[in-house]
């Protein structure tokens, strides 16, 4: 017993314990002992994930689980599939048979809590907009529409995790017929980007994953300047976010085809200035345009309406700005197609950050990969990327990295060392001019490598020998020591004798 309370009380181990033990064995566990409970439920409950439903956060018994458990919860995977029960049909006076046209404006109150003499008083204001509103959409709207306008539950649902760092949003099944009619899943992204932004518990959020979103969503999550329950203060929060994980389904966009879900995205992407690690997946069977290079995007370049060309001065100021991220160090982009242009553009405005880049099933609309990638030859000075054997390639971009702090004086200083002050100039000139005649191909960053490891290793070859030395002169000296007092101790006794 007292073994294994000093296996648990040491962090390491106990750690190594819990992140194996599947959920059902960190259940039981957590109801095992009280002092299992505390530490097993950060992995019990560090990984969430809901299916938004009608009672979902208005459960009182549910909400005082998540404010029991939301403190542990690091990763929230939050399920808003389009199924018959989000479709919403149109508004119709069911007296004349007239539709209704419904202007959405969310409904949020900062305070916590509200008493239940105050919700149900007279001045309380329609939640959408007037009484007549509100009475058709009570009667032909499904319960889950009005749990999705419920903003106040959604910033009472997220206050509970204050450890939330990765948000994941899922919203697949989408129908394509569909895909400009609103349906519950809109009304609830909007509710939920309010919560984000609104929330009060949320400073450690930096990661948000959209797999899958329909391209109607992001209209919904942008937090722009004017739109729909839109704060001053809203925009800080989506500076938190470092890592940005988008799949949207692929739509028709050239040959005439509407491009307005793709400037939707253009200035969705703006709102993430800080981001290092930017991922993006075009699914389905038809590729999709780079995101990054929305502004040189010839189908939205090449757009022109009959208002655009009565005022030309005004359709070119507002033409599409770039998207560059000044901290971007990692992306990755999946069935695209690009033209070789907006590649070394991305690599040239991205150089000084850009550490790694990834592209799977992407194709070139026009030019060649040779022109896609021209920029990294002219930062290496090098076109040793055209190989194909990739060896020699990370061998030669990885080497000058490791050298940033050793410069080249340590071989100079070490063949200086070995030779007399008269000589080294002239054996100095003759190791550059065969390495010139006999060596053309040497790398010289190699090179450097390979003589700082030798430096390296002599140094510690001369502090191994002086501590030898040192080590010998002390022995020597405890010798003449104990020789002194061998003589010394006989004339002792034999004056006491």
């Amino acid at each position: 017993m007292f073994a294994f309370a000093k296996f648990w009380q040491t962090d390491l181990t106990r750690d190594c314990l819990l992140e194996v033990l599947d959920k059902a064995s960190l259940a039981n566990l957590r109801l095992a002992c009280r002092a299992f409970s505390s530490p097993s439920a950060r992995y019990l409950f560090g990984e969430m994930e809901i299916s938004f439903r009608s009672s979902t956060f208005t459960k009182p018994a549910r909400m005082a689980a998540l404010e029991r458990i939301g403190q542990n919860v690091r990763t929230l995977t939050f399920r808003l599939p389009h199924t018959a029960e989000t479709f919403l049909p149109p508004l119709v006076d069911p007296a004349t048979g007239e539709e209704h046209v419904f202007v959405y404006t969310p409904q949020y109150r900062h305070s916590p809590r509200t008493s239940g003499a105050s919700s149900g008083s007279g001045d309380k204001p329609p939640k959408y907009g007037s009484w007549e509103m509100m009475d058709l959409l009570v009667k032909q709207y499904p319960p889950l529409f009005h749990a999705a306008t419920n903003v106040q539950s959604f910033v009472r649902a997220l206050d509970c995790m204050p450890a939330l760092r990765h948000l994941k949003i899922a919203c697949d099944e989408e129908v394509p017929a569909h895909r400009y009619r609103r349906s519950v899943v809109d009304f609830a992204l909007i509710s939920l980007r309010i919560a984000i932004e609104q929330a009060q518990q949320l400073d450690n959020l930096e990661r948000l994953s959209l797999l899958p979103i329909h391209p109607a969503g992001i209209l919904y999550l942008r937090p722009a300047i004017m739109g729909i329950g839109i704060s001053p203060s809203g925009r800080k929060r989506w500076k938190q976010i470092k890592q940005l994980s988008i799949q949207m389904e692929s739509f028709p966009y050239e040959d005439g085809h509407a491009t307005d879900q793709l400037k939707v995205l253009h200035s969705y992407l703006q709102s993430f200035p800080n981001l290092r690690s930017f991922v993006f997946h075009w699914t389905g069977p038809r590729k999709g345009p780079c995101p990054l290079s929305l502004a040189t995007e010839p189908a939205l370049r090449d757009e022109r309406s009959p208002s655009q060309n009565a005022c030309p001065r005004r359709h070119a100021q507002c033409t599409l700005r770039p998207v560059k991220f000044e901290h971007l160090q990692y992306m990755e982009l999946a069935n695209t197609v690009l033209d070789a242009l907006q590649v070394s553009d991305f690599i040239r405005e991205h150089r000084e950050t850009l550490g790694e880049f990834e592209f799977e099933d992407v194709s070139l609309r026009s030019g060649s990969w040779d022109d896609a990638f021209a920029p990294l030859s002219k930062i290496s000075g090098r076109g040793e990327w055209k190989d194909k054997d990739l060896s020699c390639l990370i061998e030669s971009m990885e080497v000058p990295i490791m050298l940033v702090n050793n410069p080249l004086d340590r071989t100079t200083s070490s063949s200086s060392a070995d030779c007399s002050p008269t000589s080294s100039p002239k054996k100095k000139k003759r190791r550059k001019k065969r390495r010139k005649n006999h060596a053309p191909d040497i790398n010289s960053s190699l090179f450097a490598s390979t003589a700082a490891l030798l430096w390296e290793e002599q140094e510690q070859r001369h502090v191994r020998l002086r501590a030898l030395r040192e080590g010998v002169s002390q022995l020597a000296r405890a010798k003449v020591k104990t020789d002194h007092m061998k003589k010394l101790l006989p004339s002792m006794f034999w004056r006491c004798g």
